[in-house]
């Protein structure tokens, strides 16, 4: 039995081995993409690999495009909305959790609804009161409408539910208030839970593409994902430069996974028991 095992084990990671491989193909092709001249793309005469590396392309992007700005306008509404949503998601989750109060189940059914509907569906109405607030062409469009987050508070309640009700009215009688208790016991125990969330959401804000292209109208305004369209001329697409943008775009959201990698997975695994 142990020879046996060893062997499904060995041949369980060849799997995950060549798998891996396959995902990571389509960002090396984009890596490399990057470092061709756009005549070379296009002629496809190279193969896979660039006959002459050139940086020509990330030159364009950081010397001929306000790509700084909109590195500083997207790091700025990523980061405000996943700080926000795991405050929203934490607080929501502990009182649907730990407290009783009249249409609690009705209205948890109604917030996990929301998850069901396509954002096209609500796109105009969304759009229609960010223009009666006055925020077209305001960073605040962005962050507004996604400052709260239905899956988030779901994860949120699901883990706290299994928190034990003993410590938090220990922590009650010693004089803690509600928000003492967020921050002291149960934001530490549901750590992983928030680590994996704010992975997702600042992924999702950071890869957000529609919206920001609807609201946002000014060149100082807008976000990376939108370079790809900056970048891409009236006749003809400039694919290194494109390549070379998306890259760059890439490269935050690997740094923020392998800074949380760890509560990352843990989470995961965590949320799989769930």
């Amino acid at each position: 039995m142990p020879h046996r095992t060893s062997w499904f084990d060995r041949f369980v990671m060849a799997a995950l081995a060549v798998a891996s491989c396959v995902m990571l193909l389509p960002y090396l092709w984009m890596v490399l993409s990057s470092l061709k001249s756009n005549m070379e793309i296009m002629s496809g005469a190279s193969g896979f690999f660039p006959q002459q590396a050139s940086l020509d392309g990330y030159k364009t992007v950081l010397l001929e495009a306000p790509f700084l700005l909109w590195l500083r306008n997207s790091a700025l509404t990523s980061v405000i909305i996943t700080a926000a949503t795991l405050f929203t998601s934490a607080l929501a989750g502990y009182i649907f959790a730990k407290h009783q109060f009249k249409g609690k189940k009705l209205l948890f059914i109604l917030i996990l609804a929301t998850m069901m509907i396509p954002f096209q569906v609500i796109m105009i109405p969304t759009y229609l009161i960010t223009a009666k607030l006055g925020l077209i062409n305001s960073l605040m469009a962005i962050i507004l409408p996604n400052l709260v987050s239905s899956y988030g508070v779901f994860l949120a309640k699901q883990f706290i539910e299994d928190i034990p009700q003993e410590l938090l009215d220990a922590a009650r009688m010693d004089g803690a208030g509600e928000l003492k208790l967020m921050v002291r016991i149960i934001a530490p125990l549901i750590l992983p839970m928030l680590s994996a969330l704010g992975i997702f959401t600042f992924m999702n804000a950071w890869n957000s593409y529609l919206w920001p292209l609807i609201v946002l109208n000014d060149t100082s305004k807008m976000t990376v994902p939108l370079a790809l369209v900056y970048f891409n001329g009236t006749h003809m697409v400039n694919y290194n430069v494109v390549m070379s943008a998306a890259v760059l775009i890439t490269i935050p959201v690997i740094i923020v996974f392998l800074i949380f990698q760890k509560q990352f997975i843990k989470g995961l695994t965590m949320t799989g028991m769930k």
